[in-house]
């Protein structure tokens, strides 16, 4: 909590008595207070100035804001007031919440075990069904919004429900803020099309994704780079990044976070179905016990985890196996062997998983020790047999590729040497005409396209120190290999840092599409003074939060070359003087003052 200063005083609500702040954001500064009327405390979200001098915002903001308080919930933060149209602050009115952010607790705790992460999903996938229903999208969905009370039962709750739709209004885009998340937002939100319940399933697919995984489905250096991926649907699947998530949840994260709306679950009762189907397999059902077990020590929650996943998988896998369903006992197998890479049991099974998917046919499982590395890089071709023979102890070798004879096709196989531990890795299904698949191997002659994405987009790109060139969203070809590319905005623009990057081209994988090369540069900071203004005077800019002598030199961090904000110059014995002013990344802007 930190409370405003005297100097700046707090705001004077004819209804609630305001007491303290309790944080500061692009939109809205909430403050806790106390209802004069009922004697309790609640939240109070006062939106900034510059945002409810909109008279689009002013004339929707009761409207919109009398649609969500609506909502009642046990998952959703209850909205009991929001101001009227005659009163010159917009805020609304919520209760008063003693838990944390779910952001906070990811900073304390790290990723979750998938389970977990996805009871916690459940309960905001409950909510979401139910402002839905009421024809209410969150829009906005992401850690910052999740609150989390341990006092004394686990309670999560979703808040700011419709606060982007309210403030989506002509014109607001121009204060520079984005209207939602970038790396929360489905593409359709961000390209301005419609936006119903599949956005927010996409929202809690990305939620999910961060809590499982440890980070962002859409990364970047700066917002630009973030829509970017999200509009093109480039992420890295969940398994890849950490391999105990698993295959099963990577495949239902992966249809939440489709790109194309259709092809994410129709619902958020449907993404809770599929969840909650995933979760008491595993026999993890119990939403309330589990939640409190983590929260109390989630050290000790994650080694019990652990023992209970194993097993659960381990089985599930085995009856898998056995009922021909070798793509799910593959799956089940592969993510316990993340847990437990040495597990004696686990490793005969695959070796029977093995087994039985040569004798099929279907899949090559290669266990690779020391030997039989020395033979693949001589052309090893394994011909199937009904009994093949139980391949050496594995020990550490080099990645490689063999030919794997399946019935008079062959098709390389990635071959990798497990460290202590048998890994299991499926050879790709075999085409209609059953061809054989050529791999050209990479040389210097070999190229591939390779298409640029740029922030900002007039920056100029010199490869392997070649003349600088206009490269923003265009596509050339260059050999396959590490490039030097050397990226900068040309003068007299002093908003980006030189950028300096290494990145390797690498040959196409069959698929003929071009490889991205992203160069985001650093965007300096901006600075900004009133050093016209009088003595005494104060600069206030309440987003970015500036509050100080007009005279001193601001530094303010740019994510954009430009951006426009609201400031107010203070001066004893004079009226408040209200600029729009614009601030560009590397420049010196000054806040004009004109004498009364």
């Amino acid at each position: 909590m930190t409370p405003l200063s005297e100097s700046a005083g707090l705001p004077q609500l004819a209804k609630y008595e305001i007491l303290a702040e309790l944080g500061h954001g692009g939109m809205a500064t909430v403050y806790r207070a106390r209802d004069r009327r009922l004697g309790r405390e609640v939240a109070v979200k006062i939106i900034h100035k510059h945002l409810r001098e909109n008279r689009e915002i002013a004339a929707r903001f009761e409207a919109e804001g009398r649609a969500v308080a609506k909502l009642r919930h046990p998952n959703i933060v209850e909205v009991y007031d929001v101001s009227s149209q005659d009163e010159a602050d917009k805020y609304i009115v919520v209760e008063l919440s003693r838990g944390m952010t779910l952001r906070r607790l990811l900073e304390r705790v790290g990723e979750m075990p998938p389970e977990v992460a996805s009871l916690l999903a459940v309960e905001l996938g409950h909510a979401l069904a139910h402002a839905h229903a009421a024809g209410v999208i969150h829009r906005d969905l992401k850690p910052e919004n999740v609150l989390i009370d341990t006092a004394e039962a686990v309670r999560i709750q979703l808040t700011d429900f419709g606060i982007a739709k309210i403030l989506d209004a002509q014109g607001v885009t121009s204060t520079g803020q984005v209207l939602g998340s970038p790396a929360h937002m489905a593409p359709e939100q961000i390209e301005g099309g419609e936006v119903n319940a599949r956005a927010d399933v996409f929202g809690l697919g990305v939620l999910l994704y961060e809590c499982m995984v440890g980070h962002l489905p859409f990364e970047g250096k700066n917002p630009a780079q973030v829509l970017r991926r999200v509009l093109e649907g480039s992420y890295a699947p969940a398994d890849r990044e950490r391999p105990s998530v698993g295959g099963r949840w990577s495949k239902i994260l992966a249809r939440s976070l489709a790109k194309e709306a259709a092809d994410r679950f129709e619902s958020a009762e449907v993404f809770i179905g599929a969840m909650q189907k995933e979760i008491e397999s595993l026999g993890f059902s119990d939403s309330a016990r589990e939640l409190r077990l983590f929260f109390a020590d989630p050290d000790a929650y994650r080694a019990d985890h652990k023992s209970r996943i194993v097993a659960a998988l381990t089985l599930r896998g085995e009856q898998a196996r056995k009922s021909g369903d070798r793509h799910g006992a593959a799956a089940d197998f592969n993510r316990a062997l993340a847990y437990a890479p040495k597990d004696p049991a686990l490793l005969r099974l695959i070796g029977r998983l093995q087994r039985g998917r040569v004798t099929r046919r279907a899949f090559a499982v290669v266990l690779i020790g020391s030997g039989l590395a020395g033979a693949a890089t001589l052309g090893l071709s394994l011909k199937m047999s009904p009994a093949p023979a139980r391949p050496p102890a594995p020990t550490a070798a080099p990645s490689r590729e063999v030919a794997v004879d399946l019935g008079g096709s062959s098709l390389p196989v990635p071959v990798v040497a497990a460290s202590g531990a048998a890994r299991a890795f499926v050879a790709p299904k075999l085409s209609a005409d059953r061809q054989t698949r050529h791999v050209e191997p990479a040389g210097p002659l070999l190229q591939r396209d390779v298409t640029f994405v740029i922030v900002p987009k007039g920056a100029l790109v010199s490869i392997d120190e070649g003349p600088p060139e206009e490269l923003f969203l265009k596509t050339k070809r260059l050999s396959v290999g590490v490039h030097a590319f050397r990226a900068e905005v040309p003068a007299p623009s002093k908003c980006c840092e030189v950028l300096r990057h290494h990145e390797e081209i690498k040959p196409d994988d069959g698929s003929g599409t071009a490889q991205n090369v992203s160069l985001s540069l650093n965007f300096r900071d901006a600075m900004i003074s009133a050093p016209g203004a009088p003595d005494g005077a104060l600069l206030r800019c309440p987003v970015p939060r500036i509050a100080g002598a007009a005279s001193k030199v601001y530094s303010v961090k740019m994510t954009t070359l430009e951006q426009d904000f609201s400031c107010d110059l203070e001066a004893p014995g004079v009226s408040t003087r209200q600029s729009s002013i614009t601030l560009r990344a590397g420049e010196l802007t000054v806040v004009p003052w004109s004498a009364p």
